[in-house]
């Protein structure tokens, strides 16, 4: 008996080496895969003054999700304060903010590619949403932030919990830069109206949490207490049941709310009630055309 506790203990004692160690290497994996230099290549985009592009920019900043994170001032604004230790706030992104000093490229260097200036990965920002922007879309967006009012604020806050460490390091949560194909050319003009190939164009805002098939799933590195993103595609455990035309749709991303009346958690509805009922429309027709994926495949 004594022989099998003192074998017990040995185990035990092996198994919480293992686990410590795993951490160890899985935190020193990720804080190098955040340090890492991505090496893209990037045009500068013509950036308008004229009043119609301002106006653009403006809509692109309010109805795209950078409010979510940046704030409807530009100004920065904590969007994540889990009680397990993940922590999240977006930076002062206004002209005396942490983009004080960006040329042209280097915008677009972190919108469409995820890559700081310095060449290390945005770590939080879904620049896969925005990498198929338009030229003169991404100089529209461009130009309306470098006209914002300067703001008090700073970099980022990003504090994450030692399994969210692990799994970035280990690379079951990617970052954008890691996900995007950087030899993509830009996205050509698309028409605006209520098309498909249009609302394909708009959806793209929806990759980050819906995954790229838009079949749902858990959202990597979320906190748990996030329920799982929705199935849009009509598979198994599809959603677009419950909006039988394009005015069900719009409807629920006016109020955040589905048909039955229940609300909707997590959805970034500060800027999808911002959608026009173009862009709206859009999407719509879009997702019914969408080929149908098992729920969670993203």
């Amino acid at each position: 008996m004594k022989r099998w506790i003192k074998w017990g203990a040995w185990f035990l004692a092996a198994g919480l080496l293992l686990v410590v160690a795993a951490a160890v290497l899985g935190t020193q994996l990720g804080e190098r895969k955040r340090m890492r230099h991505v090496d893209v290549s990037v045009q500068a985009v013509a950036v308008p003054d004229d009043p119609a592009s301002l106006e653009r920019g403006r809509y692109l900043f309010l109805s795209r999700g950078c409010t979510e994170c940046h704030g409807v001032n530009g100004g920065g604004r904590e969007f994540i304060n889990d009680p397990n230790g993940l922590r999240v706030a977006g930076p002062n992104i206004t002209p005396s903010g942490v983009v004080a000093g960006y040329q042209v490229v280097d915008w677009v260097r972190t919108i469409r590619q995820g890559v700081k200036p310095d060449g290390r990965p945005v770590f939080i920002m879904p620049s896969e949403e925005f990498n198929r922007l338009t030229d003169a879309d991404v100089g529209a967006l461009i130009a309306y932030l470098k006209s914002l009012p300067p703001l008090p604020g700073g970099a980022a806050v990003v504090e994450l919990p030692l399994p969210v460490k692990i799994l970035y390091g280990v690379g079951v949560i990617p970052d954008a830069a890691g996900t995007i194909d950087h030899s993509l050319p830009p996205q050509q003009p698309i028409a605006a109206g209520v098309t498909a190939a249009y609302g394909a164009y708009v959806a793209n805002m929806c990759m980050g949490c819906h995954g790229a098939g838009l079949s749902g799933g858990r959202i990597p590195g979320s906190p748990p207490s996030w329920p799982a993103a929705a199935n849009l595609t009509p598979g198994d455990g599809s959603v677009m049941g419950r909006y039988p035309d394009a005015a069900h749709f719009i409807a629920m991303l006016r109020s955040g709310k589905r048909p039955d009346g229940s609300a909707i958690a997590v959805m970034p509805f500060e800027s999808l009630g911002q959608l026009d009922d173009t862009d709206a429309q859009a999407v719509y027709a879009y997702l019914k055309t969408l080929p149908a994926r098992p729920h969670g495949q993203r």
